[in-house]
């Protein structure tokens, strides 16, 4: 049996945690004979919820689970990990501006990056998940200057999962049958689900999304809003964001990252943009389409893009940027 691995997730008393822990206690992430040391980390007020989240851990018998850490502090939470999950942010609240919550999720994240580059082991695996993902993604990144920038990426797998769904129902096959297609830029409204290279199968015949959904128009207009304002509607129709279909796209990206992508095929994740071969600004946590391979990354390059592409690539960009600058003003106070 291998050494057991140590995994960090924070906000681990909030409801995307709660869907989300079982499932890497139990394998799905890391593999089925991997042990693991999952430590919780929360702010102080959430600790008492975190001992009944460390009860049902133990009582679900998990066989590779050798133990649960629940804490409030970033030196217990940090220390020698191998994967970091950071889901814990600070919520957008009624009547907050945008700039009120990069604000206060700028010194969160602050804080998680300088712990990171303190305690954690140099080779950890950074997830961000709580929103503004992709900012949050590049502040704790430049708050740990002594981990490869390649080790942090953000959470766009759910817009990812979202696109292929939307794209499987239209054409009446399984989600699986769906396969290439792209989330752009920033985890926001502004996010561009691009179906261009995207690839159906058919009763066993691999078609082009376009082809194998024929309605252009759909697939420019409502496809694409569906799933930009689908975070939202879930929101109102549950009165609560995703929860367990972020869970699940968690697992994807971490298990994707630790044992690679399908040959032939790429998913969608928010990494560091520098060396892009699609005219994105470098210092940007950006969502792409990626292959992994060795606990590696790569950026797909020399996907035709077409002006229409190309407008929304950019808009979703130039939100980065400036989100990016108000964060870095932060960030220096």
């Amino acid at each position: 049996m291998a050494e057991p691995i140590r995994v960090v997730v924070t906000g681990a008393a909030g409801q995307i945690a709660y869907s989300l822990l079982y499932s890497i206690a139990k394998g799905d992430v890391f593999g089925k004979d991997q042990p693991i040391i999952l430590i919780l980390l929360d702010i102080p007020p959430m600790l008492p919820v975190l001992d009944g989240v460390v009860m049902e851990l133990q009582d679900c018998a998990l066989p590779l689970l050798r133990e649960v850490i629940p804490t409030d502090k970033v030196e217990v939470g940090f220390k020698d990990i191998d994967a970091a999950i950071l889901v814990g942010s600070m919520p957008r609240k009624e009547g907050m501006e945008r700039k009120d919550l990069l604000k206060a999720n700028v010194a969160i994240f602050k804080t998680q990056g300088q712990a990171l580059d303190k305690y954690a082991k140099k080779t950890v695996k950074v997830l961000v998940v709580g929103n503004p993902a992709n900012t949050n993604c590049l502040i704790a990144s430049k708050s740990a200057p002594s981990i490869p920038k390649e080790n942090f990426s953000c959470l766009t797998r759910l817009d990812h999962n979202r696109a292929c769904s939307q794209v499987a129902m239209r054409c009446g096959v399984s989600s699986d049958s769906v396969k290439n297609v792209i989330i752009w830029g920033n985890h926001s409204s502004t996010q561009y689900p691009d179906v261009h290279h995207a690839k159906v199968n058919l009763n066993g015949a691999e078609v082009s999304a376009y082809d194998a959904v024929k309605n252009d128009a759909w697939l420019r207009g409502d496809f694409i809003s569906t799933v930009q304002q689908r975070g939202a509607a879930v929101i109102k129709a549950r009165k609560l964001s995703s929860a367990m279909s972020a869970a699940k796209a968690i697992c994807d990206h971490m298990r994707d990252i630790w044992f690679g992508t399908k040959e032939g095929e790429f998913i969608s994740m928010g990494v560091y943009a520098a060396g892009n071969s699609y005219g994105i600004p470098e210092d940007l946590i950006y969502s792409f389409p990626i292959q992994i391979k060795n606990k590696t990354w790569k950026v797909v390059d020399g996907l035709p893009v077409n002006d229409f592409s190309r407008a929304k690539m950019d808009a979703t960009a130039a939100e980065l940027v400036e989100e990016r600058d108000t964060a870095m003003d932060f960030l220096s106070q």
